[in-house]
């Protein structure tokens, strides 16, 4: 096999690694936080395989490098082209219709465009690096054009992708203007992937009634006689690694470092986000503000953690959110707090993996409270970290509530029923929590990234059938 075609190529947005200029003028390349990049890491290790993808920077594409073992391909996008097809048709349009219209979408055919050549850019880089019969896997919502485009450029590939957010219900989808062109990009694959059963169904529901498609269970075959399968594989963690970070010396005299330094609180709640309005962060604080105010929690005794990473920063949405989450912050503080002690320590920036394990192991309870996600895979790492209590508030409204059958699951749009969920996770016995952490971290340990990647590419092979 020639050196410059793979058996396995992995196509996303954005590339795994961030480039880093040092004082001295030096290039480096760091690996970039998020779910997605934890995830697809360990899929690629010990694998033939290539990742193409953006490298962050506007203008020319860096020459393809390695980087921890992984062959990496950068894709150019023009200053232009990250404002329309990312900020502008992915996260103006695709991603709050794709998110229950939390905020409204906006839809202008510039970005409609930007997004089609993009997608096209894309499948011709994946076309040019698969080898003969390989293996292409295309990751979310960014990329929902690509595969038909790379069918027909190689007719010869496996190609699958996987959606890492929800998928609307066929009444949300509608909205969408040319929606028909992009179930039919999607339909180019062999193998769809989604978080919930319910959004593989919201899938297969569009193709039905806006397509007219031919849909039988799972499988909906075209006029050409092509056909895809649809189906849930909820994406999970590297569940070992972070038990094993968890549990190094550094990590726990961490851990016992931070609840120290917060005045030894009988009670830490933690909430870790990226700054989005679909994360639930004003719901939560106003829970919290809540109690504090009821006196059913005490500010010198309960302290919570907010971590909010900074998130497209240049979108109008992610600014107000951004400001109405640091106004709730100072106004709780100044309301509650003890002189020299805030109630709420609120923290918008990105953490290293040891200090978010340590974060993690410090907590009696963890807040995971979005109003629309489609895994949430920060609830699965405070699992993870966890051999013993501890506690897990999580919205329902999220695809691991359909995995952690045990956490404190509730609705995070009622106020009342989110601050009862908080006031049960604190005041349970401890072998209650301990009976329920047992339960979901043998799930999260078992149903790990591996597993997951596993699943997906048996189903990828087997499609339109479903593995024996």
């Amino acid at each position: 096999m020639p050196k410059d075609r793979f058996d396995l190529v992995i196509a996303a947005n954005r590339l795994p690694v961030d480039r880093v200029t040092q004082d001295d003028g030096s290039v480096e390349w760091r690996r970039s936080p998020g779910g997605l990049v934890t995830a697809m890491e360990s899929v690629m290790r010990g694998r033939d395989g290539a990742w193409i993808g953006w490298s962050g920077d506007p203008g020319e594409a860096p020459e393809p490098f390695r980087e921890d073992d992984m062959q990496l391909h950068p894709v150019p996008l023009s200053a232009d082209e990250v404002s329309d097809y990312y900020e502008g048709f992915s996260n103006g349009s695709l991603w709050p219709l794709y998110h229950d219209v939390i905020v409204q979408p906006t839809f202008k055919r510039r970005w409609r465009a930007a997004y089609e050549r993009i997608n096209r850019r894309f499948a011709e880089a994946a076309a040019e690096l698969a080898a003969q019969g390989g293996t292409v896997w295309v990751q979310d919502y960014q990329l929902q054009e690509m595969p038909a485009m790379l069918r027909e450029l190689r007719p010869d590939l496996r190609i699958g992708w996987f959606n890492h957010i929800p998928f609307p219900p066929v009444e949300l989808f509608m909205q969408l203007p040319a929606r028909e062109s992009l179930l039919h990009g999607l339909l180019g694959a062999d193998f769809l992937g989604f978080q919930r059963k319910a959004d593989a169904y919201n899938f297969l529901n569009a193709c039905r009634q806006l397509l007219a498609a031919s849909v039988k269970g799972d499988v909906v075959r075209l006029a050409d006689g092509h056909a895809t399968r649809a189906a849930a594989v909820p994406i999970s963690i590297d569940a070992q690694a972070m038990a094993d970070l968890a549990n190094t010396p550094q990590v726990k005299a961490r851990a016992a470092e931070i609840r120290e330094q917060l005045g030894d609180p009988e009670h830490l709640m933690l909430g870790v986000d990226r700054l989005d309005y679909t994360k639930g962060i004003r719901h939560r604080l106003k829970a919290v503000g809540e109690l504090y105010q009821e006196g059913t929690l005490d500010p010198s005794t309960t302290k919570f953690i907010q971590v909010a990473t900074p998130s497209r920063e240049r979108l109008e949405a992610y600014q107000h959110i951004r400001s109405q989450v640091e106004r709730t912050v100072g106004q709780i503080n100044g309301d509650h707090s003890p002189i020299g002690a805030p109630a709420v320590t609120y923290l918008h920036r990105s953490f290293p993996r040891e200090e978010m394990a340590a974060l993690f192991l410090a907590a009696d309870v963890m807040l995971v409270t979005p109003l629309r996600d489609g895994m949430n895979l920060v609830a699965k790492e405070y699992i993870a970290a966890h051999d013993g209590t501890g506690a897990l508030v999580l919205s329902e409204f999220t695809g691991a509530a359909s995995e952690l059958k045990q956490a404190y699951l509730t609705n995070p749009h009622d106020i009342s029923a989110l601050k009862q969920s908080i006031m049960n996770a604190i005041q349970a016995p401890p072998d209650v929590l301990a009976r329920r952490m047992r339960a979901m971290r043998r799930q999260v340990m078992t149903h790990d990234v591996q597993r997951w990647a596993e699943d997906f590419l048996t189903n990828l092979a087997a499609a339109p059938e479903r593995p024996r």
